[in-house]
């Protein structure tokens, strides 16, 4: 809005020629707020029929192989004492063959070579097991 201070050269007031907008303006804003009050409230979720689960697959307990290294380097297979080193490889060979695999526990006395807890690890990698697990190695933490 212009305001129009007298002059000095005439007395004459002049008439506004500016719009008056504050009236407008209100009711823009009436007409704003009634907009945003009548909108529908928006969810932000999609509703999606899904299937229903009947029944859960039964829990099937994993095979554990207990496989214990010894001081003198020999080994037992779940308890079992065995011959030799290709004892062990076959064994390892029909652990990798069954489905699912077995989780093997591996256990080495405290005394015993690491060479020989190696050879066991190597073993089970050229087998194609891969669920194994040191068991008992807690005892040797300082």
């Amino acid at each position: 809005m212009a305001m129009h201070l007298g002059s000095s050269q005439s007395d004459e007031s002049e008439v506004m020629m500016d719009i008056n907008t504050t009236p407008l303006i209100d009711v823009m804003l009436v007409l704003i707020i009634m907009l945003i009050i009548t909108i529908p409230a928006q969810l932000h979720s999609v509703n999606l029929d899904m299937p229903v689960v009947t029944s859960t697959p039964p829990k099937v307990d994993p095979v554990v192989v207990h496989i214990e290294i010894e001081a003198d380097a020999s080994l037992r297979w779940n308890g079992q004492p065995l011959a030799n080193r290709q004892a062990l490889a076959s064994r390892l060979a029909e652990a990798a063959a069954l489905q699912p695999q077995p989780e093997l526990h591996i256990r080495s006395h405290a005394k015993a070579k690491y060479e020989a807890t190696a050879a066991v690890l190597a073993g089970a990698q050229r087998a194609g097991l891969t669920k194994l697990g040191m068991v008992g190695s807690e005892r040797f933490a300082y």
